[in-house]
């Protein structure tokens, strides 16, 4: 109640202590407040403001249990005249604010001025009566017929105990609690409100340091609710009267005097109570908030800790992807790899730890649930991701290092076979026996070589699968023909030693041939050009066991001559001719080879597609083969596939034959028909609609016949990958090339084919998703170019740009896929889908789409370095996005800045044609005003040289 009054005690209690009057608590018989007016002789000297003030806080007081009190005032004017009564009865009239029942005067005693008195009241009576329900009253004793003498005070007649000085200080005290109540409720709301608006740090030990200093203040604050509540428990002490033997028979009486007061001060205390309830409620949840606020940031460092080093680890093993390089190198790298495995342990270990940790919190219901399994489940990723790669990098190096083993191994046989051969002179052969030893140890030799000579397809399949580089591939296939070499000489000299047991002749011995007349001789049969960089050790090895017997039926032309000299005595050709087969010219032309050859394949298989399976669909005969809704699904099936056959087939194969022999013509080959490969983004755009009608219909009889008829043994569908698989592996190609073409004529032009054709595959690409999008109004076409394409995860930012206690929600990122255009950024939700074929090709519904010339970027946000923010206009829109790695963002904020700058290059030219067709109009303007004046002139000219023409 006090909290609403104008009035205090404390801005009139210096009018309280003149003794206008009083409320003493007692009532009258009708229940009205009693207010008494004390016999006081300045009375008539104090202003009606004052007694005003006096009477409307003495009755608010009364008020405090209910709006509709009335009150009986007690006039004591004993000793006073008729002329002061009279001055205060009207003053009391002007001031008393509330509702008056009875105005009980205690007239003068003396006899003259009761005299007086009765005389001027009873001309009076009727003003008096219609503002003052007003009786005069002759003693004290008449008050009694009105108020019971237990309402009076002692000067009255009363028994009711009442000391106005203390009655000062009491409601003094009253007042200052409640004072005190109201302010400790605006310290908590606004401590309340400041926990909730005031932004939070973004590193560990601020926000712990934050936590303390708030927790300080809470105390604090919990120290002085004590103290106000042990104020008021003093307060509401005092109010109740001592439980002794004389107090007992007046305690209800007391009660109900001061029930006013009491129940103020307990519905303060009640009120204090309250607060401190809701207070501490309040605390707890904001404390719970702050300390997993705090455990996430703790969570959240440690993920990235952990991904950091992660990461850093996974580019440490892909360094090792190069399983190039000799025996000893492919063993340093596996030693590095043993080390990074024992580093990953203790990393694993760590995440592990990490994961365990936001289970815990995810089990204690924490409020970025959402989060912390978002991380743990990327933790799980990575360590998987981590130990696969480890994993499959050992098997890789293992089965490298097994390969070279296996070379070494073979190159020592050859070596051996080699001298054995050189060894073996024509004079230990003159009888049989030498023969028979000299042939046992041909069969010896044999015998050693056997595993390296006739190595099982099977085994080279499941032991020695492994990606081979072109340079292992010329070792293999180098070796590979010393072997078969050595083999068929000794089989030849088998036979030799053979007939020289029968028929103790004088054999010959074979020469050795070179290294390179083995290769030039072996050329002629296997040439390097029908084996793809694809191909794996037991491909090439079945390949070559193909040619081995026509390889054998030309031995019989090999050049047979007398030579005694061993291997020590020969001179180094053998050495460098391995040096040049081994050359990067040699691998330069192997990969030249490679991409003409499967070029030649690849028009073969489009021409045997589109004459075995699209031609046949016109085939009358074939109607009855195919489903009616088939028919006309041809175009949509094969998509432009007609001329993609045909610009090979016309064009592009017969430009690369023309670079056999001169590489360097291969990049302006590619760079010439740049634009002509744009074709193949029509086709994989059409990829998806012809895959839906390969599902529908591909169980029918016509394709399984068209199939049969062409004897191949994959299905269409596999053919109408081919363009897809081409269109990519040029870049591999070029690649290779580019590598063994260093510093070479035409390497220029070989990069910028590469990077040309790079360039296709992305725009194809990003066409794909471009395709995908749906919901967008408008056509896509007119936002320029496809600049980038990506996913991210997105946060609502806002203008404030720090983090509040309401905002803790966005810790939960939305994930969105954002399409980078020359004029606009859209941004898009991925759709999961479900059904055969939904994870090859995305979908993704539109969100909305910002114009560049309105967009701005932050390139760096606190505490995530993969993270920037994309705002637009004023900052009214804010997103702040996360890349999924540091190359990705400073890729993006690089192509965006390319994109603002054009834009303002744009803006400022735009304003100087402005200006300059400003100024250009002014020109215009200010000659149009000379030409108006010149006419006047040149008429007034020509007058005036009339006139003295005339004059003359």
């Amino acid at each position: 109640m006090c909290e609403t009054n104008l009035l205090r005690i404390k801005d009139i209690s210096h009018f309280l202590m003149q003794d206008i009057a009083f409320l003493s608590g007692g009532r009258g018989k009708d229940n009205a407040w009693i207010i008494t007016f004390p016999e006081n002789c300045n009375f008539r000297c104090i202003p009606e403001e004052v007694i005003a003030k006096v009477l409307t806080y003495l009755t608010s007081i009364a008020r405090q249990n209910g709006s509709d009190s009335q009150f009986t005032i007690i006039l004591d004017r004993r000793l006073d005249t008729w002329s002061s009564l009279k001055i205060s009865l009207q003053k009391i009239s002007a001031s008393f604010p509330g509702n008056l029942h009875l105005v009980l005067v205690l007239r003068p005693t003396s006899f003259l001025q009761r005299t007086f008195t009765d005389i001027g009241f009873r001309f009076s009576q009727e003003d008096f009566m219609l503002k003052l329900p007003v009786v005069m009253l002759s003693s004290v004793s008449d008050l009694l017929t009105y108020i019971d003498d237990k309402q009076l005070t002692p000067e009255l007649g009363g028994t009711l105990q009442y000391c106005h000085s203390e009655w000062i200080i009491f409601r003094n005290a009253i007042e200052n609690f409640a004072l005190t109540v109201k302010e400790m409720a605006q310290m908590l709301q606004s401590f309340g409100t400041e926990l909730a608006e005031t932004e939070l740090p973004d590193d560990i030990p601020s926000i712990e340091e934050i936590l303390a200093i708030r927790a300080e203040r809470y105390h604090l604050l919990k120290n002085d609710i004590t103290a106000v509540t042990k104020e008021g428990k003093i307060l509401l002490t005092n109010l109740e009267v001592p439980d002794t033997e004389g107090a007992v028979s007046s305690r209800l009486e007391y009660h109900q005097q001061i029930s006013g007061d009491w129940q103020t001060i307990n519905k303060l205390l009640t009120q204090v109570h309250d607060m401190e309830t809701a207070f501490d409620g309040f605390w707890e949840k904001h404390q719970l908030k702050m300390e997993q606020y705090l455990q996430l940031w703790k969570f959240e460092q440690d993920f990235q800790e952990l991904v950091t080093e992660v990461e850093f680890l996974l580019n440490q093993q892909a360094e090792l992807a190069d399983v190039t390089g000799t025996i000893a190198q492919v063993k340093q790298k596996i030693k590095k790899l043993e080390n990074l495995d024992e580093k990953s342990q203790e990393l694993l270990a760590k995440a592990q730890f990490v994961i365990l940790h936001g289970h815990k919190l995810a089990a204690n219901h924490h409020y970025a649930l959402d989060l912390i399994c978002q991380r743990c489940n990327e933790l799980r990723y990575l360590s998987d991701i981590l130990v696969n790669e480890i994993k499959a990098k050992r098997i890789q190096l293992s089965r490298t290092f097994k390969i070279h083993k296996l070379l070494q191994q073979a190159r020592q046989c050859c070596d051996e076979g080699e001298c054995l051969l050189a060894n073996q002179e024509i004079d230990k052969f003159q009888s049989k026996e030498d023969a028979q030893k000299a042939l046992q140890d041909i069969e010896n030799f044999l015998e050693m070589a056997l595993p390296f000579i006739n190595y099982e397809p099977e085994t080279l399949q499941y032991e020695l699968d492994v990606i081979l580089s072109p340079e292992l591939k010329v070792q293999m296939k180098t070796i590979q023909l010393k072997l078969e070499n050595i083999r068929s000489i000794f089989e030849n000299q088998q036979a030799g030693f053979r007939n020289l047991e029968d028929k103790h002749v004088r054999p010959v011995q074979f020469v050795v041939p070179t290294s390179e007349n083995l290769i030039r001789s072996r050329a002629s049969f296997f040439s390097f050009k029908h084996v793809e960089v694809g191909d794996s050790f037991f491909q090439v090895c079945k390949f070559y066991s193909k040619g081995k017997k026509t390889w054998r039926q030309s031995q019989s032309n090999l050049k047979i001559e007398v030579v005694h000299d061993c291997p020590e005595k020969r001179s180094s050709g053998q050495s460098s001719s391995l040096d040049n087969d081994n050359s990067l010219d040699v691998l330069k032309n192997h990969v030249l080879n490679e991409l003409i050859q499967t070029e030649r394949v690849y028009v073969r298989e489009l021409f045997t597609v589109l004459l075995g399976y699209r031609a046949e669909m016109d085939n009358p005969e074939m109607f009855d083969l195919m489903p009616p809704l088939l028919r006309n699904k041809k175009d949509i099936l094969f998509g432009n596939m007609t001329e993609i056959y045909e610009f090979h087939n016309d064009i592009f194969l017969g430009s690369l034959e023309n670079c056999a022999h001169a590489p360097e013509r291969v990049g302006p080959c590619f760079l010439e028909r740049k634009d002509d490969f744009q074709m193949y983004a029509k086709y994989c755009q059409n990829k998806p609609r012809s895959e839906t009608i390969w599902r529908k219909y591909s169980e029918c009889a016509f394709f399984q016949e068209c199939q049969r008829k062409l004897k191949h043994r994959l299905g269409l569908d596999s053919y109408l990958l081919k363009p897809v698989q081409r269109i990519t592996k040029y870049q591999l190609l070029l690649k290779e090339l580019l590598k063994y073409s260093k510093d070479c004529e035409g390497s220029a032009q070989l990069k910028e084919a590469l990077d040309a054709m790079l360039d296709l595959l992305k725009s194809v690409n990003d066409s794909m998703h471009q395709i995908a999008i749906n919901g967008y109004i408008g056509n896509l076409n007119e936002l320029g170019k496809m600049i980038m394409q990506g996913g991210f995860s997105v946060w609502i930012g806002h203008k404030k740009g720090a983090t509040k206690m309401k905002d803790l929600a966005r810790f939960k990122p939305m994930q969105r896929h954002l399409f980078l255009y020359e004029k606009a950024i859209v941004f898009c939700k991925r759709r999961v889908e479900s059904g055969e074929g939904s994870d090859r090709y995305p979908s993704y519904s539109f969100k909305h789409c910002w114009k560049m010339d309105e967009v701005g970027i932050t390139e760096y946000v606190k505490g995530d370095n993969r993270k920037f923010e994309i705002w637009y206009g004023e900052k009214e829109e804010v997103y702040i996005v996360q890349a999924p790695n540091v190359d990705v963002k400073m890729t993006w904020l690089k192509e965006i800045r390319n994109i603002l700058l054009k834009q303002q290059e744009l803006l400022i030219v735009k304003k100087r044609k402005q200006q300059d067709q400003l100024a250009e109009q002014d020109k215009i303007q200010i000659s149009l005003q000379q030409n108006d004046e010149d006419p006047c002139q040149r008429w007034l000219s020509y007058f005036d040289e009339a006139t003295m023409s005339n004059g003359k």
